[in-house]
């Protein structure tokens, strides 16, 4: 019985070192789920939140005295002033608030639109 299993032993090593190209196909092959893994994680997730970061930041350096924002607190005003780090946002009537230019979501008017998106659906 040791005779037959040291046999298998010498075999799997023979047939291993033999062939060192067949290695590198099956290393290859071991790799090619977490390959492709990383390339659908990269197509549907990274590089969309990249695209997006990128718009998020030209609307950012595109932003003008007049235009209706919302915060990131759900604060809607219209831009009274600009500075390279902050805006002046007015929110009521001589009511001006200063906040981060980063913290700036995006347009009023579209918030709104997808505000009203969901009413139209139910009615």
């Amino acid at each position: 019985m040791e005779d037959f299993m040291s046999g298998i032993a010498f075999a799997a090593g023979g047939a291993a070192g033999s062939a060192p190209a067949a290695g590198g196909v099956a290393m290859l092959g071991q790799f090619l789920p977490i390959i492709l893994i990383f390339a659908v994680f990269y197509f549907l997730l990274i590089r969309p939140q990249q695209k997006k970061a990128k718009e998020h930041q030209a609307y950012l350096a595109n932003l003008k005295r007049g235009d209706k924002v919302i915060t990131s607190g759900g604060i809607y005003g219209q831009i009274t002033g600009l500075t390279e780090s902050a805006v002046t946002l007015e929110v009521a009537e001589n009511v001006r608030i200063k906040v981060s230019r980063s913290s700036i979501l995006g347009s009023a008017l579209e918030a709104e639109k997808a505000a009203a998106a969901p009413e139209e659906k139910k009615g």
